[in-house]
């Protein structure tokens, strides 16, 4: 099951690809029906796993004759995650064009990425899981590149370059974990068992910091995330979505599953650092976010705020005061992710919405639309609140957890990630004033509501997010359940 999950969306796109161009109903269709179906095997699979609380692994030989082992895992770490990004890789065929002389390209590459990132959040091999790594970046970097905005070609050179060394210098830490394994192996338990062996020395600090570059330019971290703002800006709507909502999450998932579990020690004699990095985040993210006029550049230094609180929980993992508030930290760090997909998802897709309908994402050229598109209204202010940490909203849940984890031990920390959330908060409701209540312009007057297809994009995903916000005792309890086998409690 797990494998049919893995591998359906690049299948689809293998199929596509061989039909004729012509028929762009058929490909959508096939394209539509691939990701609806691993959306529902990801369901049932959390369902399952939230009923009997066993993991489902897969295990196949490999590449027997350097340890390396075709292993899948799904629980309660990788199950969020992995629905979040059947539900997204689905959503995002619907914001797709309808029809164009490059949609069977495009549609390949967009099934290709999600397997790449589903690969990813299931692999148990390091090895498998630096391929799935690999597989799920480059397809972004033609959906820039090709189907971007006017800057594309530069900005996916700089998302490119920027992955890629990451890429390299998290290749690198799995292979010195490997080669301390005894007999050599890529299995995640033999190569996390290795790395705790090697405690905090030079060892342990060299391959934390492996870690920390390849997983800190995807989150991103400062001063790793200069690539972010322009991929964002420049890629496609869709191609933004999937950015925001997935990819990121690849970096935290990372850190979390890991960095926390194979280099413990080390993460804990470098927690300072991290600590400061995150906070770092939080802050300079909201305040950066807050002197944008481009919506779309303001959404997106606003996903380094949010992910700092991942690296937050991630830190929190390894220093919290009590048993208790390390697993209140690795939960606060996946629901957090989980949350971030899907109101970053969101508005991103709002945003693409309104720069169809006005030609513009300038905040200073919009204005007026809370008279003429009163649905639009509702929805960005909705995703709005809840962005900024809302009770009954998604993005509450995971930050309080984070929080409440950090106060006994990081007291400064918490201050500090509270004060970025104060800035994130005014710069939403600047946002909002100059979006839908300030004089209406020229673009304003002839803007239209959003369609029945676009207000079931939105809705899903800020229904998802309120469910989680008022009953999220569901995914707590799941994540908690792999945060404790992770953290062996």
């Amino acid at each position: 099951m797990l494998t049919v999950l893995t591998f359906l969306p690049f299948a689809a796109g293998g199929l596509i690809l061989l039909l004729p161009r012509r028929r762009d109903a058929s490909l959508r269709f096939i394209a539509i029906l691939a990701a609806a179906t691993t959306f529902v095997i990801g369901a049932l699979l959390m369902v399952q796993l939230a009923q009997t609380g066993t993991a489902v692994r897969q295990q196949a030989a490999w590449i027997p004759s350097i340890g390396a082992s075709y292993a899948l895992g799904f629980d309660g770490l990788s199950a969020p995650l992995v629905l979040l990004t059947t539900l997204l890789g689905l959503l995002v065929l619907f914001d797709l064009p309808a029809s164009g002389e490059d949609t069977k390209e495009l549609l390949f590459l967009f099934l290709t990425m999600e397997t790449g990132v589903l690969g990813v959040f299931l692999a148990s091999d390091l090895l498998l899981f630096y391929v799935f790594w690999e597989v799920a970046l480059v397809p972004l970097y033609f959906i820039i590149g090709i189907w971007g905005h006017e800057g594309r070609r530069e900005a996916a050179l700089k998302f490119f370059l920027y992955t890629r060394a990451g890429s390299l210098a998290l290749l690198l830490a799995i292979l010195a974990l490997y080669f301390r394994t005894e007999p050599r192996s890529f299995d995640l338990d033999a190569i996390t068992a290795a790395g705790r062996a090697s405690g905090s020395g030079t060892f342990a600090a060299l391959v934390l910091l492996g870690f920390a570059l390849g997983f800190g330019v995807k989150l991103p971290i400062v001063p790793l995330h200069s690539w972010l703002p322009d991929a964002h800006v420049e890629a496609p709507t869709a191609g933004s979505v999937m950015l925001a909502g997935v990819l990121l999450k690849m970096g935290g998932y990372g850190s979390v599953r890991i960095a926390v579990g194979a280099v413990p020690a080390a993460f804990q004699r470098f927690a300072g650092v991290f600590i400061a990095i995150a906070v770092i985040g939080i802050v300079y993210g909201a305040a950066v976010a807050m002197a944008q006029r481009d919506f779309k550049r303001l959404v997106a230094y606003t996903s380094i705020n949010h992910m700092g609180f991942v690296l937050l929980g991630a830190t929190l993992a390894v220093t919290g005061a009590t048993a208790a508030d390390r697993t209140l930290a690795v939960n606060g760090a996946i629901i957090q992710m989980v949350s971030h997909g899907l109101l970053t998802g969101g508005m991103f897709l709002l945003v693409g919405m309104l720069q169809e309908r006005m030609g513009t994402r300038d905040l200073m050229e919009l204005g007026g639309l809370w008279g003429r598109t009163p649905v639009f209204a509702g929805v960005l202010t909705a995703f709005a609140f809840a962005s900024f940490g809302l009770p009954v909203f998604s993005g509450f849940v995971g930050e309080f957890q984070v929080f409440v984890a950090a106060v006994a031990r990081w007291p400064w920390a918490a201050a500090a990630a509270a004060f970025g959330v104060i800035i994130s908060t005014a710069l939403y409701l600047r946002a909002l004033q100059q979006t839908l209540f300030n004089t209406p312009t020229a673009r304003s007057l002839t803007a239209t509501d959003l369609s029945v297809r676009e207000r079931g994009l939105v809705g899903v995903l800020l229904a998802a997010s309120v469910f989680i916000g008022v009953a999220p005792g569901l995914l707590i309890s799941i994540v908690e359940r792999g945060a404790r086998t992770l953290l062996g409690q």
